[in-house]
């Protein structure tokens, strides 16, 4: 029987995950690669799968009327405690998004994707939101990366904590993009910060009780 990514994995990492600081941000990346294509400042954004919400919160910190989906209850909590009133916070099913077609000017989301065993069902959902002329961010890891090969072997040993995920080239994403009738118009690519040493560390010694944040 083939791995995925289930709810019940979500769950359990977002019960693990108290605060915020506990789950490592995107740099600010998301934020500022739409930024560079797209007006921010009065426009109708979506996250899907939010997690934290950070990235939404940012938004609406530029001007936007940001929404965060997800379909996590320990992860929407974490969201209502972190961003109060700021950010519309939506429980609901990233393939069967529970808004109008045309809803937003730029729908977005980082390490979705990749735990989609039908991506194009993902992207589908994603455009039948999005105004004519709207953005879509899609933000996933570098397919030619160690992290990769480490995730593999943590999900041939069962011990990887989404349970299963894949991986993309740009290439791929952009014939996915243009399958979808999508017009690429920004590719970035950027290190990952903190390093993977560092998180590999980091997790250790949290099973230590020492939070390297803390020293």
């Amino acid at each position: 029987m083939k791995r995925k990514s289930e709810k019940k994995h979500w769950d359990d990492f977002w019960a693990d995950s108290q605060q915020l600081s506990d789950v490592y941000g995107t740099d600010d990346r998301i934020v500022r690669n739409l930024a560079g294509v797209v007006e921010l400042k009065g426009a109708r954004v979506l996250e899907v799968g939010a997690g934290t919400g950070r990235d939404a919160g940012a938004m609406a910190a530029l001007g936007a009327t940001s929404h965060a989906l997800d379909y996590s209850e320990e992860s929407l909590g974490l969201m209502r405690g972190a961003l109060g009133d700021n950010v519309e916070i939506i429980c609901g099913d990233a393939l069967a998004l529970p808004f109008a077609a045309g809803s937003f000017d730029v729908v977005y989301h980082q390490g979705l994707l990749e735990h989609f065993r039908a991506p194009g069902k993902l992207l589908d959902e994603n455009v039948r939101v999005l105004k004519t002329g709207g953005v879509l961010l899609v933000d996933v890891p570098q397919k030619f990366h160690y992290y990769t090969g480490l995730k593999h072997i943590l999900m041939l040993a069962g011990r990887w904590f989404a349970g299963w995920e894949t991986e993309f080239s740009i290439s791929q994403l952009k014939r996915m993009a243009e399958k979808n009738n999508l017009e690429v118009v920004h590719i970035y690519g950027e290190w990952m910060y903190p390093s993977l040493f560092y998180r590999i560390f980091r997790e250790a010694f949290m099973k230590l009780k020492i939070n390297l944040k803390e020293i």
